[in-house]
């Protein structure tokens, strides 16, 4: 159908009511213009918000009409004669002046599709290949117990000696840049490296369920911001790819045989070594919402959702990436993190004790907000799905006024003077 006017729909990637609010005109046979609002700068958002007096997506206009969101839309469409009349308007009427208009393309930011992840190799990489095929590393009994492919730090220190030459002093040197750049650690949980019988693992070796574990990354440590955004757009580029045309269902099998999921995979790799622990409170805010938004998605992916209490417990609580050398459950991000180190529901003990090294990469106080920013399951998004370290408490403030905006998240009953908070499990 040829339109002389112009229908807009601000929408963002990996939002379903957007999918399903585009695949309804697409039915209709309606050609559309779609406005990505996380690619736009916050002028264009604060504009759709304060044009509509809302903040989801997807906003909807037929002309300087505006339609709504997609219940609305849906609602419009068992309307077939209020429907019938505003596409004859948008079919022989140019947009009046008054109607919004799209802007620039030359105007967006850098696009928040992911690209080619690139980085420089760590110094240390080499060490490891070096190190795995010295024959230092294997089974050790110590008393009772069996510390399995480990080498301990004398034997480190004279494999170290005899190979490179070096004294006994750069050697130790050399072991403890292998725990600080998180390729390996103390089995005891100490961060220091000592010319001794301590045992030492390499981070691949250990025996974990964590979802990002195995090979580890030959770059040198990233910075949590760029690895925590780079993985978000990743996943949700993937979403989006593999969201049904009318935003009901993702096909998480699919997903889980791509190529670009293999890929997201890879990237998860970079955490393990990332650099987090003398981060700033918004980029800790901006990071970690944004790898637990990503690990529950990949957690569906290769585990499938929880479909009871039991299994929503055992998922929150084991699900897991390596961060930093670290491994951290979604109840670990939550509660330890985000939390402050509060107890969550049904908790006994904080997440992270005092020698927990954990603890210095919690927050200090606890943000509310993050509540509104952890993975967004509404009727309607907030037009935001990517946190920044510069914008994280506008954005989670945003997302917390499309929460409230939302008949989803909850009901003001004037006449009873009563707010209604809804409840969906």
């Amino acid at each position: 159908m040829d339109l002389q006017g112009r229908i807009l729909v601000y929408s963002i990637l990996g939002c379903p009511h957007c999918m399903r609010a585009k695949s309804t005109l697409q039915e209709l046979n309606l050609p559309y213009t779609d406005v990505r609002l996380d690619i736009y700068p916050k002028s264009v958002r604060e504009y759709v918000q304060q044009r509509t007096g809302r903040s989801t997506v997807p906003q909807i206009f037929f002309n300087a009409t505006h339609i709504g969101g997609n219940d609305d839309l849906q609602k419009l469409v068992q309307d077939k004669a209020k429907l019938d009349s505003l596409i004859e308007e948008v079919r022989n009427t140019l947009p009046p002046p008054d109607a919004p208009i799209p802007p620039d393309p030359s105007t967006a930011l850098e696009s928040l599709d992911p690209g080619n992840f690139t980085c420089e190799q760590d110094e240390y990489a080499k060490l490891v290949v070096e190190l795995k095929a010295s024959g230092i590393i294997k089974d050790h009994r110590q008393g009772l117990r069996v510390h399995k492919n480990t080498f301990c730090g004398k034997e480190f220190v004279d494999w170290v000696f005899k190979t490179k030459g070096l004294d006994r002093e750069r050697a130790v040197e050399m072991g403890q840049q292998l725990i600080d750049r998180h390729f390996g650690y103390n089995v005891k949980t100490d961060e220091i490296f000592r010319d001794d019988q301590t045992y030492y693992r390499l981070m691949e070796d250990d025996e974990t369920s964590a979802l990002n574990s195995g090979s580890v990354s030959e770059c040198e440590p990233q910075p949590a911001g760029r690895v925590g955004e780079e993985l978000r757009k990743m996943i949700l580029k993937l979403y989006n790819a593999f969201l049904s045309k009318d935003g009901k269902k993702v096909d998480y099998k699919g997903i889980g045989g791509s190529t670009e999921f293999q890929t997201y995979i890879k990237l998860t790799k970079e955490l393990q070594r990332v650099k987090i622990a003398d981060t700033s409170k918004e980029e800790k805010l901006a990071f970690f919402i944004n790898v637990y938004n990503a690990l529950v998605i990949h957690a569906n992916i290769v585990l499938g959702p929880p479909v009871n209490l039991w299994q929503r417990y055992k998922f929150f609580n084991t699900v897991k990436y390596i961060i930093g050398g670290q491994e951290y459950s979604l109840q670990d991000i939550e509660n330890g993190v985000l939390r402050g180190n509060k107890k969550g529901v049904g908790m006994i003990m904080r997440p992270f004790g005092k020698s927990d090294p954990r603890l210095k990469v919690a927050l200090e106080e606890h943000e509310p907000l993050i509540h509104f920013g952890l993975v967004c399951g509404a009727k309607s998004c907030p037009p935001i799905k990517t946190y920044t370290a510069e914008e994280v408490y506008d954005q989670l403030r945003l997302a917390a006024e499309a929460f409230l905006d939302s008949s989803d998240g909850c009901e003001v009953d004037m006449t009873k003077k009563t707010v209604y908070l809804i409840y969906d499990p």
